[in-house]
This record gives structure tokens, C-alpha cells and sequence, in this order.
């Protein structure tokens, strides 16, 4: 064999060997079409580009009320979902009310995932308020692989001085399907994360109903408190971009932390070279995904719905990060 050849040969080798060694970090998302499928993709990349050795792999699957438990149970390296389930999933309350998910850990903050409750426009309402005027219409429910979206419905209508009980129950199986059910005519009223995928595809297919819109919600001191009553871990933020699907004119929506997750015995050094990579690459974050561009870096760590993984803690700490509300 002619030097040239070996040379050839010996490259080759060890660019397999190299691939080979990598480490396969698998990031659970939410179902293709959705926020959190296309975050994971996002970060997925990043990973893959950031992190030596490190190569990111998005997984959608039903939903985070399924995955939760996978994760905890170390049989997934890691999860999404918005800091209110991860919370309840934590401590064991509320959707995970005698179920506690003692071994989840913190990664840290993705982005202020803005959401809220939508109709279609040609019903004509505008504000949280004028549900009333639309007492007895379709409005999804149950959402059985991520069941957190119930309590989020039920804080915005609790917002607006109403419940479940004033409209007709349509169970859907998850967040996506939910979203989808308001463009296929199924339902009226629906939750819908801003800018998503399966949003803007349900905003064309009702084009001629003028697509969806979000519904402001109420930001007097008593609307505030009926909504917090349900919602404690989430905000009402004023959205001005009227770029977005379901943004006439700036309206009040419902802001809560998307948040990242391992499990306690996940590798120290694949954890902390995932944290490290993520937390200081927030401009190839926002190439993959928009939603990115809000991001404040040093609040990274500022999440506090469960205790942080060691790994995390280390990169952190290095990048001079707090750690913790």
C-alpha cells in the first residue's frame, strides 16, 4: 500500500472511529409540527455544533405529561416542557398530583414561551371578555399527553371570569391535535403557542375566516389574581409583534418558561458540555428557531421548579451564571 493510499485509509478510520465515539444526547419533544419539536431540532443542532464529542438527536413523542416519566426513569437523556408542569411533575402536585418525578434536574431556561387562547376570527371577539358572547361553543380539553394545557385554558377563562362549564368539552389527545382541531372545525376555541408550526399552518387553513385570533387577556388587579389563583408560575405579557399569526394589534398573552431537563444519573460531563453549549450560543439557537432571539443569556439558570444537575451546576458556575430564582 502506497503512502497515499494508507494516508487515505488511515483518515478515513478515524474520522469512523471518531463519529463512533461520539455521545448520542436524545432530546424528547413534543409531536412534529409543534413549539417544542421544533426547539428540540433547534437545540439538537446546536448540541451537535457546540458540544465536543456531544451529538444532539431530537425524539418527538406524545407529549411531555408521557415523556416526563420516561426521563425520570433515565430511559431518555432529555426533556422540554414549560416551567408550571415541570414543577408539578417535580413536587408531585397538580397534573402530577401523587406522582412525584423526584429524579428530574434542570438544564436551565430556553425562551419565554408566549401563548394563550385563541377563536376564530370571524367570531368576531377580541378580549378574554367576549367569551361571553360565545357561551356554548366547541373548546378543546382533557389533553391526554400534556394535560398542563387544561389548567392553562382554565386560568385564561378564570381570567375572564368564566370556566369550562360555560362552553362544550371537545377531549383531545394532545397539545398539537388541539391546536389542529380549531383549523379542522372541530372546536371554536382552542390554546395555541405563538409562532408555532402547527399555528401558522392552522391559521391558513381558516384564511377565509380571516385565521385565529389571540384573545387579550384582562390585566386589571382582579383579572391578574383570578388568573395567578391557577396559574402561579406563568405571566401576562404585552405581544406587539403583529407579524405573528393571531396578533392584530398588541394583545396581552400568557408568557411561562420553556425549560430543559435530565434525569439525576445522567453523565456529569454530557450534561455539562450540553449546558455550556447551549447557554452561550444563543445566535445558533435563534437560526434554528426564532423564538430563541428572546432569550436573555445570563438567565440561563434563573429557572427554580427543581434542583439543577451537577453538570449544570459545574458549566455555570464557569460562565459566572446564577443559579436559581
Amino acid at each position: 500500500m502506497n503512502r497515499l493510499v494508507f494516508t487515505a485509509a488511515f483518515t478515513a478510520a478515524s474520522a469512523m472511529v471518531g463519529v463512533a465515539a461520539a455521545q448520542v444526547a436524545v432530546f424528547a419533544t413534543n409531536p412534529q409540527g409543534s413549539l417544542g419539536y421544533r426547539t428540540g431540532i433547534a437545540v439538537a443542532k446546536t448540541v451537535s455544533a457546540k458540544a465536543a464529542g456531544v451529538k444532539g438527536r431530537p425524539q418527538p413523542m406524545g407529549g411531555s405529561t408521557t415523556y416526563i416519566p420516561i426521563v425520570n426513569r433515565g430511559e431518555v437523556d432529555f426533556g422540554f416542557s414549560n416551567g408550571m408542569e415541570t414543577l408539578y411533575a417535580y413536587k408531585g402536585i397538580g397534573t402530577f398530583k401523587g406522582r412525584p418525578h423526584k429524579n428530574l434536574r434542570l438544564i436551565g431556561r430556553m425562551f419565554p414561551l408566549r401563548t394563550g387562547i385563541a377563536t376564530v376570527t370571524d367570531f368576531g371577539a377580541k378580549s378574554i371578555h367576549d367569551l361571553k358572547k360565545l357561551k356554548g361553543k366547541r373548546i378543546t380539553s382533557k389533553y391526554t399527553s400534556l394535560s398542563i394545557i387544561e389548567i392553562f385554558i382554565k386560568g385564561a377563562l378564570a381570567n375572564g371570569n368564566m370556566s369550562y362549564s360555560d362552553f362544550k368539552k371537545v377531549p383531545v389527545s394532545g397539545f398539537a391535535k388541539g391546536i389542529f382541531a380549531l383549523g379542522e372545525g372541530k372546536t371554536d376555541i382552542s390554546w395555541i403557542s405563538l409562532g408555532s408550526g402547527a399555528g401558522r399552518k392552522v391559521n391558513t387553513q381558516l384564511r377565509k375566516r380571516g385565521g385565529f385570533t389571540y384573545l387579550d387577556m384582562d390585566t386589571t388587579p382582579a383579572g391578574i389574581a383570578r388568573f395567578k389563583k391557577i396559574m402561579p408560575a406563568a405571566e401576562i405579557v404585552l405581544e406587539k409583534n403583529t407579524k405573528m399569526p393571531g396578533i392584530f394589534k398588541p394583545t396581552n398573552i400568557v408568557q411561562i418558561d420553556y425549560v430543559l431537563f435530565t434525569h439525576k444519573g445522567m453523565n456529569e460531563e454530557t450534561v455539562y458540555k450540553v449546558t455550556k453549549a447551549l447557554a452561550q450560543n444563543k445566535k445558533h439557537l435563534a437560526k434554528g428557531f426564532g423564538a430563541f432571539n428572546r432569550v436573555k443569556p445570563k438567565n440561563f439558570g434563573a429557572p427554580d421548579m427543581a434542583p439543577y444537575h451537577p453538570g449544570a451546576i459545574r458549566a455555570l458556575k464557569e460562565l459566572g451564571r446564577k443559579i436559581g430564582g
